[in-house]
């Protein structure tokens, strides 16, 4: 069902499709906390920030508010000005936004005051001309994925789109040595009606096999800490990212459980080789 006849078709927010799919596992805390019988609103979002007291890089604390075209900031400007994150009510686009907002604070205020930073600088410039390092924030934010591997030759497999013998041939190897945390609150969005084809774009950090080993709070609170520091001042080029066709990772799809699910493709292609950079 397309993701608009969902929402159409749902007077009451199903939690279970945010609860129970692994693709959905950082949200899945706080989705847990929300009402099921409605859709959550801006307070009820703005509440659960104020718990894990939640700030922007200004220090203002973060809150989500209706949709308000009179405010007279910007999106991200109001964002790092006021920490008010403009979310339209009944909506899954905003509403995944909110919710990766509170699965990774440290991330989503880097990227805000990022992208603050390119705007003062480029203030002349004119409001289409984002730029690289604007066009990468906005890249991740919409669609990122992190991999946590504690595998070299894993990695290795990822970086040269290896991925029949990534996600079939080394399987369980993938399983024990490989994390994968979807970011992007656009590709959360995708997965409500997933599709095979479904890309996003990643960056992969190293760790050791304790890392896979922590529970689901702390290796989000570990990501959070270090992509939150990259993304503040690191080098940025959306070519840096991985792609990472998301329904082949183990368990993301039942027909994953199949090698020849593997075979298609067009949705399984060797590509370019790529910088890593993180």
């Amino acid at each position: 069902m397309p993701i608009a006849e969902i929402a159409r078709a749902t007077p009451r927010w199903p939690t279970d499709r945010v609860t129970g799919s692994p693709m959905f596992a950082p949200l899945a805390e706080f989705a847990g906390l929300l009402p099921g019988e409605r859709w959550p609103r801006v307070e009820q979002l703005s509440e659960l920030a104020a718990r894990r007291a939640i700030t922007v890089r200004s220090g203002e604390p973060l809150r989500f508010v209706a949709q308000d075209a009179s405010a007279g900031l910007a999106y991200e400007a109001r964002v790092f000005a006021h920490g008010e994150v403009q979310t339209r009510a009944e909506n899954w686009h905003d509403l995944f936004n909110a919710l990766v907002w509170l699965a990774f604070p440290g991330i989503k205020a880097a990227l805000n005051a990022r992208h603050h930073d390119e705007l003062q600088a480029c203030a002349g410039d004119g409001p289409g001309n984002r730029g690289p390092i604007r066009d990468a924030l906005t890249l991740f934010d919409e669609s990122g994925v992190i991999i946590a591997c504690a595998n070299p030759g894993l990695a290795r497999l990822l970086r040269e789109f290896r991925w029949k013998e990534l996600f079939w041939a080394r399987r369980a190897e993938t399983i024990a040595g490989m994390r994968f945390f979807v970011f992007g609150h656009a590709l959360y969005e995708k997965a409500l009606a997933p599709y095979p084809g479904m890309t996003g774009h990643a960056v992969m950090l190293d760790f050791d096999h304790c890392f896979m080993q922590l529970a689901m709070t702390a290796q989000r609170a570990v990501l959070d800490a270090r992509l939150g520091d990259y993304f503040s001042s690191g080098a940025l080029d959306k070519r840096a990212f991985l792609p990472l066709p998301v329904l082949g990772v183990p368990g993301w799809a039942d027909e994953n459980a199949h090698e020849t699910y593997y075979d298609n493709g067009a949705c399984f292609r060797p590509g370019r080789r790529t910088r890593s950079g993180f």
